[in-house]
């Protein structure tokens, strides 16, 4: 829940955890077809974006989560040209694909416009993609857009919310049978894979789909401050490509690409997989 007469955003997990952040202003707030969408000035961690109470990202901490949803596939394929993301409509995970020399165009298909017009007047830091000529930005049901889509993509990403509202289709096998269809022949897919300590059972779930469909299948990890537990995943599935084995990390060097939490050491270690989690996928 929030609260401006309290000063502070109190976000509540199912799982009985709770975060305050110290607030100094609500900024935005407005209930559209799809989610309440607020954005508040903290006095920790900068603005910050939620999504019916849940805090989607930060500006003290953003770059980890779309530093490793992009610079992972896009540097695992070697020459990543077009590339799809479903959700995204803070702008981060476009902000840094478009870092890309070889990418030459990157369609965003966003549900919610609420969420694209907040960011563009209260986030410049993520929205600042938004201007990219090489961007086409579509506001419409990424579901719908995967399924009747001729166009072919080399790297897709799934950036959603949580499996619920308007994201709840972006975790079933109908709907990553269309993103295989729409994939290149050697073709990347990442998707937001939740928490390993909260959502083991939404993690082998989806797990279970991609290995159904792709030949590789991995998962890596992250960390960062605003998600509950601070340990949250990625799921990678690919035609062809390995992210470890065919990862060429003399590429990363060569981009002259500066990063705040991406390096080439991290693309390798985020595979690295804690047991309890190797245990949850085997079982």
């Amino acid at each position: 829940m929030s609260s401006e007469e309290n000063k502070y955003i109190e976000e509540i997990n199912p799982n009985h955890f709770s975060v305050k952040y110290d607030v100094n202003s609500l900024d935005f707030s407005e209930k559209g077809p799809f989610q309440k969408v607020e954005v508040y000035s903290t006095k920790g961690h900068g603005k910050m974006l939620l999504n019916d109470d849940l805090v989607m990202i930060s500006e003290r901490d953003e770059f980890v989560y779309h530093d490793m949803i992009s610079h992972v596939p896009l540097f695992s394929h070697p020459c990543p040209k077009k590339v799809l993301i479903i959700g995204g409509g803070d702008g981060g995970t476009a902000r840094e694909v478009l870092r890309h020399e070889s990418v030459e165009k990157c369609v965003m298909v966003e549900i919610d416009e609420l969420v694209v017009n907040a960011c563009k007047k209260f986030i410049p830091q993520t929205s600042i993609s938004f201007k990219n000529s090489k961007l086409e930005l579509l506001i419409e049901d990424g579901v719908e857009y995967i399924k009747n889509t001729k166009e072919k993509f080399d790297v897709i990403i799934i950036d959603s919310t949580d499996p619920i509202g308007p994201a709840t289709p972006l975790f079933n096998s109908d709907f990553y049978g269309n993103v295989y269809k729409a994939l290149s022949d050697d073709g990347i897919v990442v998707s937001q894979a939740e928490s390993p300590f909260y959502e083991q059972k939404m993690q082998k779930k989806l797990f279970e789909i991609l290995n159904e469909l792709f030949p590789i299948v991995r998962m890596y990890n992250y960390s960062n401050i605003t998600y509950p537990g601070g340990l949250w995943s990625f799921t990678f599935a690919s035609k062809k490509i390995h992210p470890t084995k065919d990862f060429d990390a003399s590429r990363v060097e060569k981009s002259e690409l500066e990063f705040e939490y991406y390096n080439a050491k991290i693309h390798g270690a985020s595979f690295c997989l804690p047991e309890f989690m190797l245990k949850n996928l085997r079982n």
